[in-house]
């Protein structure tokens, strides 16, 4: 049988058919069968690559004409194996119907070819697409900066509007109290002082409230149980939010503390609760929760925004009327606000936004229309300590009475006035003063004295910063109580970091407040050093 079949294959005088054309030579009649299966393979193969084109890009112009090549290759190829097929088997009949489909189909298609050339040579060729997207980066960016234009006229709107505001209420109440001294009305004076401090009040609050949102406030870390501090804020936030909302907190899930300014964090709260007290109205429910939430590389869009680790949520949700897909977009730019004028500065989110961020961590906002909002401030965690608790019931912003202390004070401030404020106060309060203008003669002073307890300087001075001011102190008298002062915003503040013993006042500050900070440390016993781990040092800038 083998034999047999040997013969049919390889016996040329069995290609009867095929042996007049090719002489009846072995050789020929077998390069002409290998290589239309070549060809034919080589065919076949075409139109699973154009399947595979036409699947993964559908958004090909040019489909219809695909499939309708690879018909065209196709049968091409079908007529190649009719070749291979009639050496051996004079199926001419079916190569026949083979060959007039594969015409048909040709025909077609170099009709459909000529038909679809225009649209072809339409297409952009590589350098015009690379032109194009050029172009739609330059528009791109022409549109950011818009954009980011837009946000800052609506920034800066907003701060001439509140601080022309503020600044006539003091000048029109200097102008009545002057008038008020000259008649020998002394007695009226006084409602027209308190008109001024409240301005000067609502400004220093809104200058921190920009400093929050550009990430360039001072602060002042320190350890913060989170459920012990929203537990401590419980009376303070249903009292704002009234008797109409029900306060429901969720504490107990968190097991980490934060390393965190916790008078931001009272305020990014108290921001919160005000927001969704305005958007329930008619009553409805605030819920605070705390919990722990271990945060990886993918819970991210954008990488800066934040760093994967240990991270400590706390969720702030309302049942009020949430806000647009338009809105939420929009919801932390600063003065922007859907209050009525006149009830909301549009600043509360974006302050929140910028003191979560400078904090180290992120904010995400979820709302829809008729079903609240929900707002998730994550902070970085740290292992929970239990060697000191702080009582978190009483605000942290609550003011202490000034009380007299006692102590050798330096005073560095180039500011004549300011300087001459602070310097009368601690002479009031029972304090040995000096004073120096600027860093150089700080320094002098510094090397001609070892007795002070303690230094009060600015950040920015002329001829060498706060900072350096302090380490240089400190070098002479180790352990040093060091107050910096400070109303700046630059990064120059970037790499100063405070260690156990420095503090930060931030300007503008009342003189009762500068008192009480001072009396604070003068009556802190030498060794008391505040719990926060040497990992985290304190930033005195952004």
């Amino acid at each position: 049988m083998l034999n047999d079949l040997g013969d049919w294959l390889f016996n040329p005088s069995g290609l009867t058919a095929h042996g007049f054309c090719l002489l009846w030579q072995p050789g020929l009649i077998w390069t002409c069968a290998l290589s239309d299966a070549g060809i034919a393979l080589a065919y076949f193969s075409i139109p699973v690559a154009l399947g595979i084109i036409a699947r993964r890009r559908r958004d090909l112009v040019f489909r219809p004409l695909l499939s309708l090549f690879a018909a065209f290759i196709l049968l091409c190829g079908a007529t190649h194996w009719m070749d291979v097929l009639t050496l051996w088997v004079p199926v001419y009949g079916l190569a026949a119907l083979v060959k007039v489909a594969t015409a048909f189909t040709s025909l077609f298609t170099a009709i459909v070819l000529w038909r679809f050339i225009p649209a072809a040579l339409a297409l952009p060729s590589p350098s015009q697409f690379r032109e194009a997207n050029a172009a739609l980066r330059a528009t791109e960016e022409r549109l950011y900066q818009s954009q980011k234009m837009e946000v800052v006229g609506q920034l800066t709107g907003g701060i001439a509007h509140d601080f022309n505001n503020m600044i006539q209420a003091v000048s029109g109440g200097l102008t009545l109290l002057e008038r008020r001294i000259a008649a020998g009305r002394l007695d009226e004076v006084g409602r027209f002082v308190d008109e001024m401090r409240r301005a000067l009040n609502s400004a220093a609050g809104q200058t921190n409230r920009l400093l929050a949102f550009s990430r360039r406030q001072a602060l002042q870390p320190e350890r913060v149980q989170p459920d012990q501090f929203i537990s401590g804020m419980r009376e303070f936030l249903q009292r704002t939010i009234g008797p109409e909302i029900r306060l429901k907190l969720q504490l107990g899930d968190g097991k980490s503390d934060v390393i965190c300014d916790a008078h931001q964090l009272e305020g990014a709260l108290m921001n919160l609760a005000i927001n969704a007290r305005d958007a329930m109205p008619d009553g409805g429910e605030l819920t605070i929760s705390v919990t722990d939430r271990k945060v990886t590389a993918r819970d991210f869009a954008d990488p800066e925004e934040a760093k994967p680790g240990d991270y400590v949520e706390v969720s702030v949700s309302d049942t009020g009327v949430g806000m647009t897909p338009e809105i939420l977009a929009r919801a932390i730019e600063p003065f922007y606000t859907t209050k009525p004028t006149g009830q909301g500065t549009g600043l509360g989110l974006s302050q929140v936004y910028g003191f979560v961020r400078q904090s180290g961590g992120f904010l995400r906002i979820e709302s829809e229309p008729g079903r609240g909002t929900r707002v998730l401030i994550s902070l970085p965690g740290a292992p929970r300590s239990h060697d000191a608790r702080k009582d978190w019931s009483k605000p942290v912003g609550a003011a202490t009475a000034p009380s007299s202390a006692r102590g050798a004070v330096l005073v560095v401030e180039d500011q004549v006035d300011v300087r001459a404020q602070i310097v009368e106060v601690l002479a009031n309060m029972g304090c040995a003063v000096s004073e120096a203008a600027d860093g150089p003669e700080g320094l002098r002073l510094i090397e001609q004295r070892r007795d002070l307890d303690l230094l009060v300087t600015d950040v920015g001075l002329p001829g060498s910063s706060g900072r350096q001011l302090a380490d240089a102190a400190r070098t002479a008298m180790p352990g040093l109580p060091v107050l910096f002062i400070t109303g700046y915003a630059g990064t120059a503040l970037d790499d100063a970091r405070l260690t156990d013993g420095m503090e930060i006042l931030r300007k503008p500050f009342t003189l009762d407040e500068f008192a009480a900070r001072v009396a604070a440390i003068l009556s802190r016993p030498a060794a008391e050093v505040r719990d926060i781990p040497a990992s985290n040092d304190r930033s005195v800038g952004p």
